[in-house]
């Protein structure tokens, strides 16, 4: 059966990825970001591009509005943009902080707020957030970043329990490590921030840590997350979360089980 989906993020990475699977498997997808003119790939195969931009609430709404306007519902909606600033708390301003979370989160809650009603109605719908192993566990020069995806796990697990009764079901999605424009878009601000100074060293590190790693080719590609988003739409009873992707699983497990001290020496040695 034929969904309506819409993907936030769309333009590159992983929500392409998403975009141009669930096309392939005869789906209605309109991805939504705003590079519009990095998205005619997927206007080629068949789905719609909508600007939007997520920290601007005008814009939310007219991509909602023109959706409704055009289906009449939205089946699924994916949660997919984002991105990290990395650098020292003490040499991150509040005002990047801020905006950090108005991307991650304030701006997907306001989607999701605007969604629901229609999903409600209907009595049917799923929301897939796109969380990250980042939200189950931390990095050095990190703590924004990791804040917004800790704070997207429980924001899901509670929407999770409002919608239940309504027939919307939630779904959190954690990645790994993925060849992206996530270490591009992270490791050049972070080296503005933090690169002289008292956390030089460190950022050093993490930038020459997050090279090497690209360099060596480590990381999953997005197709293993679009794998596992589709099976998030597609199964009848989803799985509250879904994680995979390179070092995924065993970092979270060692999160979760191996202790603090043992964690923070492990991190550190990577970085």
């Amino acid at each position: 059966m034929q969904q309506i989906i819409l993907i936030t993020g769309a333009s590159s990475g992983m929500g392409k990825a998403f975009a141009l699977r669930l096309l392939k498997e005869g789906h209605l997808v309109y991805g939504a970001a705003r590079r519009v003119d990095q998205m005619q790939d997927i206007v080629a195969a068949g789905g719609r591009a909508l600007p939007l931009d997520i920290t601007d609430d005008a814009s939310i709404t007219a991509a909602v509005e023109h959706i409704i306007g055009e289906q009449g519902r939205i089946d699924v909606l994916i949660n997919n943009a984002g991105y990290a600033i990395y650098g020292s708390v003490e040499e991150t301003t509040i005002a990047d902080a801020r905006r950090q979370f108005e991307v991650n989160l304030f701006g997907l809650g306001r989607l999701t707020q605007l969604v629901v009603p229609h999903m409600r109605n209907a009595g049917k719908g799923r929301i897939i957030n796109i969380s990250s192993m980042g939200g189950k566990m931390y990095t050095p020069l990190g703590a924004w970043y990791h804040a917004t995806k800790h704070a997207l796990e429980g924001w899901s697990d509670c929407l999770r329990l409002e919608l239940k009764p309504f027939g919307i079901q939630v779904v959190i999605v954690e990645p790994g490590i993925i060849k992206t424009e996530f270490a591009d878009v992270m490791t050049g601000p972070m080296l503005q921030r933090s690169g002289v100074g008292p956390y030089g060293e460190l950022a050093r590190r993490v930038a020459k840590g997050a090279e090497n790693g690209m360099e060596k080719g480590r990381g999953s590609r997005p197709e293993v997350i679009a794998e596992l988003v589709a099976k998030a739409v597609h199964a009848r009873r989803p799985r509250t979360r879904y994680a995979g992707g390179f070092l995924a699983r065993p970092v979270m497990w060692m999160r979760i089980y191996l202790g603090d001290r043992f964690f923070d020496r492990m991190i550190m040695k990577a970085a």
